[in-house]
């Protein structure tokens, strides 16, 4: 539906709240479609109105992934929940080798959120998309009454296609594969700490929260034959080796002193009592390839500016068990387990 001015007021997103009937499928929900989400992103889908998308896709195969956001808070240092939800999905879709083209966003706002900061959300995922060159077609916005929501959760869904002649799965590591990983660990996690209200403590630290859809078709144009990728997202590089592990029925064996972690986050992990292999990242990814290829890989990725700190962190090794474990500084193993739970809930 069109809003034609002098029918009704512009809506104040200066000083405005959501309300019920911003959902309720009349005028308002109408307004505000129109006045924020078509404006913000604004392509050729959403100006047709129709409650789908249809789009022509390139040859190979279909990729789709999904993700919900919860992230408290909404903003912190280097990103907020807007852009991290174009971020995640489209790399949940580039983890495949496929080249991200499309996604969808569903809203559920609480009663009473300020739509100043909608309007900076939106805003910041049609910057985000924008950057990494996907279109948001399509799309749904629920309101819930005061008190229970928690302001906004945002669903991104992405399509992407994957090219002929790439196959990069979980189940792929195989003994002797090296594991690399694109840059330093837990910079997301340690960013959303600090602003915690129960944390108390102050970090330079911003979000890493990125699109690395680049970063993997450089990769994949250097070695076609990837074995894995995957962004250690919830649970940190520590729960998706463990995952991979399973997936591919081998082992991990990191090597604890190549690790690359921040000084900055070491020390706020210690502080906080958590181990930063099982913080989240936003920006980075891991990549399980054979042994030959790991020096190339390495040169492509500290080329690219997301993977600038890119390293070689250990090897696949054959286990029956499927166990990670790591040498520590001090010449020992330990075993790096899943976490029952998460360290910190609601950090993407």
């Amino acid at each position: 539906m069109t809003i034609r001015k002098g029918y009704i007021r512009p809506i104040d997103f200066r000083h405005g709240r959501v309300d019920m009937t911003h959902g309720s499928g009349g005028r308002a929900m109408a307004q505000l479609v129109e006045e924020l989400f078509l404006a913000a992103f604004d392509n050729e889908w959403l100006a047709a109105r129709n409650d789908q998308a249809c789009f022509a896709v390139p040859a190979g195969r279909l990729v789709m992934a999904t993700d919900s956001h919860v992230v408290s808070p909404l903003f912190f240092p280097g990103g907020d929940i807007g852009c991290l939800s174009v971020h995640g999905t489209v790399n949940d879709v580039a983890m495949s080798g496929a080249k991200p083209l499309y996604l969808s966003a569903s809203f559920i706002l609480e009663e009473g959120f300020p739509l100043g900061d909608l309007k900076r959300i939106v805003e910041s995922m049609a910057g985000a998309a924008r950057e990494a060159g996907v279109a948001i077609v399509t799309g749904d916005t629920k309101v819930v009454e005061r008190g229970k929501g928690d302001g906004v959760f945002i669903t991104t869904t992405g399509v992407g296609v994957v090219p002929e002649g790439v196959n990069i799965s979980g189940e792929r590591a195989r003994p002797g594969d090296r594991i690399l990983v694109s840059g330093n660990l837990g910079d997301h996690g340690v960013a959303i700490m600090s602003l915690r209200e129960n944390l108390g403590f102050e970090s330079s630290i911003r979000s890493d929260t990125a699109a690395l859809h680049g970063l993997v078709a450089d990769m994949v144009r250097a070695v076609p034959d990837i074995h894995v990728l995957r962004d250690p997202t919830r649970g940190g590089l520590a729960t998706t080796l463990n995952e991979i592990a399973r997936q591919s029925g081998v082992g991990m064996l990191l090597r604890e002193d190549s690790l690359p972690v921040r000084q900055e986050v070491a020390a706020a992990c210690e502080f906080l009592g958590l181990d930063p292999l099982y913080v989240a990242n936003e920006g980075k990814l891991v990549c399980i390839c054979a042994p030959q290829h790991a020096q190339l890989l390495l040169e492509v990725m500290r080329s690219h500016a997301l993977g600038r700190d890119a390293a070689d962190i250990g090897e696949v090794v054959e286990d029956p068990h499927h166990f990670v474990q790591m040498e520590t500084g001090f010449g020992g193993r330990r075993i790096v387990d899943w976490l029952t739970g998460e360290q910190l809930p609601r950090i993407c």
